[in-house]
């Protein structure tokens, strides 16, 4: 998808001009925005493949704006975090984000978690590709549709979300370490941050409603057990 388009929301001027650079080299189209209000109108306007959002906008914060725009769009998005707490990041993902990057970050390192995000879309099955129902006890997965079902009862999860699940019932009574989950799912290697993996599973559980479905595996990972 080297023709994906980009939408960068960040208030530094220096952040835009760097990050532009790589996606311009990238061959990606990109627009961008230094606030949190035209930010947000971008997003509905341009509709973007990946958002890359800072968390700290004029106007309107970007956890506010992801939970507006977690109304209307499951685009994929990469949260940008200038603060040394876990608080911005726990939040911005429990609201829908994707992904996160603290800054100072590798700009290289931006550009792989977006090519990551845009091999989701490639890998996403299309409406005339045949279903696959993965049947267990109390929950249904229909990978064709991207449904899921705890006890008969429908559910919404964002593209990662549906992704976790779906990883960890293929691999069902199988224990995945947080490593192997980023891999399989966020589609990049260990960078040393498994954070992102915990707090999307805690947002899984709650919405599956069933925290027996994943059990933790302490020191080691993540286990689905459907009995």
């Amino acid at each position: 998808m080297a023709d994906a388009k980009i939408l960068l929301i960040d208030d530094e001027p220096s952040i835009h001009h760097v990050i532009t650079a790589y996606l311009k080299a990238e061959g990606y189209k990109y627009q961008s925005a230094m606030d949190g209000p035209s930010g947000l109108a971008a997003a509905r306007s341009y509709k973007p493949d990946v958002i890359v959002l800072d968390v700290m906008l004029p106007g309107m914060d970007g956890i506010e704006l992801l939970a507006k725009l977690r109304r209307e769009s499951n685009v994929y998005v990469i949260l940008l975090t200038a603060r040394s707490e876990e608080t911005d990041k726990i939040v911005g993902l429990t609201v829908g984000a994707d992904d996160y990057l603290t800054k100072p970050f590798s700009p290289r390192e931006l550009i792989a978690r977006i090519k990551a995000g845009l091999r989701r879309l490639q890998n996403l099955p299309q409406a005339d590709v045949e279903s696959t129902i993965l049947q267990f006890p109390h929950l249904q997965i229909d990978t064709g549709s991207r449904r899921v079902w705890v006890d008969n009862r429908p559910i919404e999860l964002t593209t990662v979300e549906f992704d976790l699940l779906v990883t960890l019932a293929l691999n069902h009574g199988m224990v995945l370490s947080r490593e192997q989950i980023l891999e399989k799912v966020w589609g990049y290697d260990y960078f040393g941050d498994t954070r992102v993996v915990d707090v999307h599973i805690s947002h899984l559980r709650q919405k599956l409603g069933n925290e027996r479905l994943i059990e933790t595996v302490r020191g080691v990972g993540y286990r689905f057990e459907d009995r």
